[in-house]
Parts: structure tokens; C-alpha cells; sequence
């Protein structure tokens, strides 16, 4: 499960791994209609970061990444994520099985 440290009031910091993204696949796949316009722009847009550094609230994508966190970043000004490149090609890998039909409802 993701580890979220509270540095201070304003900050701060989450760490993933390989086995965070697949929980974030298997959500999903479970919840494809809520998930359906993050896994679409995972797919989309995370090839122009090299399919890693993916920020998902640039894109306003990040509720599947905020449901296995057991706190809100957007409480907070600024957070940092350390994840493994195994995190984001996982990640895109899975959200690229379900892009098609997740495409069909958008």
C-alpha cells in the first residue's frame, strides 16, 4: 500500500510500488465507468514523459491514484511522489488493457 508521509502542514510525501499499481489496475477494471477518463489520459498522455514522471493532476486524472491513498494531496501545497519506473510501465500497461473500453465511456 502506498506510504504517505506528513512532512508538515503543507507538505507531503507519497511512495508507491510495482504492487500499488497493480491495485490501481485491478480498480479499474472493477470501476471502469468512474475510472474511464483517467485510464483514457494515462494512456494518452503518459508516452510524453517517457511513460514515467507521470504528474496525474496535470491532466485532472487522479482519482484512481487518490483512492489508494488514505489522505487527500489536494490538502496539501505541495507533495512529492517516489515510485519506481516498474510503478509507471505497470501502470500504463494495465490502464492500456482497458483503454478501448474505457474509451466507450467518454
Amino acid at each position: 500500500m502506498a506510504e504517505v508521509t506528513i512532512v508538515n502542514e503543507k507538505t507531503i510525501k507519497i511512495a508507491v510500488q510495482l504492487e500499488d499499481a497493480l491495485t490501481m489496475i485491478r480498480d479499474a477494471q472493477t470501476h471502469i465507468t468512474e475510472y474511464a477518463f483517467d485510464i483514457v489520459t494515462m494512456v494518452e498522455k503518459m508516452p510524453q514523459f517517457n511513460y514515467t514522471y507521470f504528474c496525474f493532476y496535470a491532466y485532472d486524472s487522479a482519482a484512481l491514484f487518490e483512492r489508494m491513498l488514505d489522505t487527500d494531496p489536494k490538502q496539501y501545497t505541495s507533495f512529492s511522489l517516489d515510485a519506481p519506473d516498474s510503478f509507471f510501465y505497470a501502470l500504463y500497461g494495465g490502464m492500456t488493457g482497458l483503454y478501448e473500453e474505457a474509451r466507450l465511456y467518454l
